[in-house]
């Protein structure tokens, strides 16, 4: 670790620059050292930025790490308008295994890990959590009903949450990859049919639309 930085001598960013400048410190430090190699001070020195800037924006390394993961995520701003469910569907699920695949998945293994031995670190990341996933998947959901693609009455908090959850749980406990063949079957087996939707080649009843 080098000597600690002047912070009279560092770069004057506020706001956005900063958080951004600090998010890829993260994920670089999490890329080069692994999430447990990671600390308060190797993210200022990298993002060239005071400890303390760190300190007012997150309690600990838990937060900065999930906002960080966060940052590299889509969120609900940035779902996908194909004119189609199913390809929006497939879009944000695809777009997640690829984030999991790398840094950001070292970076959620490692909140998990450490989050298991520490009960304060478990309520940090509670309280540091936003639900993107299902968020984009209701913003997704909410522009097919728009489309009169779906019955709004079938887009429960459930149906909502079921493709992001079997994507977490491949991710955290099977050793299978999350492959697009995986991804494809979870959107025409489960998230499609939750929703009152037949996948491509498959007769099925159509959604009452009045």
């Amino acid at each position: 670790m080098a000597e600690s930085q002047d912070h009279r001598k560092l770069p004057r960013r506020r706001g956005p620059a900063l958080n951004s400048a600090i998010f890829e410190a993260v994920r670089a430090e999490i890329a080069e050292s692994g999430y447990a190699g990671l600390t308060m001070d190797s993210v200022a020195e990298r993002a060239r930025a005071s400890k303390a800037s760190l300190y007012r924006r997150w309690p600990g390394r838990a937060a900065l790490v999930l906002d960080a993961a966060y940052d590299a995520m889509p969120g609900p701003a940035s779902a996908p308008d194909t004119g189609s469910l199913r390809e929006d569907a497939l879009a944000v699920m695809r777009h997640a295994a690829r984030q999991l695949d790398g840094t950001v998945g070292l970076a959620i293994r490692g909140l998990l890990g450490e989050a298991l031995q520490n009960p304060a670190v478990a309520a940090e990341i509670r309280e540091y959590a936003r639900g993107n996933a299902g968020k984009v998947m209701l913003t997704i959901i909410k522009q097919a009903v728009a489309r009169g693609e779906c019955d709004p009455a079938l887009a429960t908090d459930r149906t909502v949450e079921a493709g992001p959850a079997l994507l977490r749980q491949r991710f955290i406990f099977s050793s299978l990859p999350i492959d697009d063949n995986y991804l494809v079957q979870v959107v025409d087996e489960v998230v499609l049919p939750l929703l009152g939707l037949s996948p491509p080649g498959v007769r099925g009843q159509k959604p009452n639309r009045t």
